[in-house]
């Protein structure tokens, strides 16, 4: 009788057991997942900054300023002149042409600047048709404009001597000259030299070498007058 009551209690304990969860059966899958879950240890990855890479310096190159040339406002010039020499004479039985003659002029002169400067200048007429010559020697205030950088345009005014030679009524005065003209620079350094810069403002560009020009004068002026005018032509030099 008592082995039935333990074998009753025995059953029922067991049931007991089995509907309580319980697990003889040891560890379960997921006690397995956490111990796993359990040794995982979080890495933080350690990134490292990227390397600084230093700009290259840029180094700026100062302009190269080429060397002033060595120009002075100085120049000459030597030309060919054709002079026309009306007397005005009174009307006589011989009459009283007009005397066409040709020579030579030279000039020389000082620009203080792109738009002013001074001029001496002296010709001479050898070539004659009715027997005149004529001399001139002048100094001349020569005001002038640069049309372009290689194209100047300049008036003269001054004081002037000027004498006739020959058959027809002679000259011999000393008074009023003017004329104008026009330059153009045949140098082939163009560059600039701004050879006033270091004195003055806004001066031209000057080229040291060779140029030509060409003007007009009346190389005396005074009402009732001779009429005296010359046509030249020539190359000037700038130094």
């Amino acid at each position: 009788m008592k082995r039935i009551q333990l074998s009753v209690l025995s059953l029922i304990t067991c049931t007991n057991l089995l509907m309580a969860g319980g697990d003889f059966g040891g560890v379960t899958t997921y006690e397995v997942e956490d111990f796993h879950a359990a040794e995982v240890v979080e890495v933080t990855p350690v990134i490292e900054p990227a390397p600084v890479v230093e700009p290259t310096p840029v180094v700026v190159m100062p302009p190269v300023v080429p060397a002033e040339a060595d120009v002075s406002p100085l120049y000459v010039g030597i030309g060919i002149v054709a002079a026309r020499y009306d007397a005005k004479c009174p009307t006589t039985p011989s009459g009283c042409t007009v005397d066409k003659t040709g020579g030579v002029l030279v000039r020389a002169g000082y620009d203080f600047n792109k738009y002013m400067g001074i001029e001496a200048r002296g010709l001479i007429t050898t070539i004659k048709s009715n027997g005149g010559k004529i001399k001139h020697l002048g100094a001349f205030v020569k005001p002038m404009y640069p049309i372009t950088e290689d194209l100047n345009i300049y008036a003269l005014g001054g004081v002037a001597k000027t004498t006739t030679q020959g058959s027809m009524r002679r000259t011999d005065v000393t008074g009023l000259a003017f004329g104008a003209g026009v330059e153009y620079d045949l140098s082939e350094d163009k560059k600039k030299d701004a050879r006033y810069d270091r004195e003055f403002d806004g001066l031209a560009d000057q080229e040291k070498g060779f140029g030509v020009f060409a003007d007009y004068e009346r190389l005396y002026y005074k009402e009732n007058s001779p009429d005296l005018d010359a046509v030249s032509v020539g190359v000037t030099y700038d130094f």
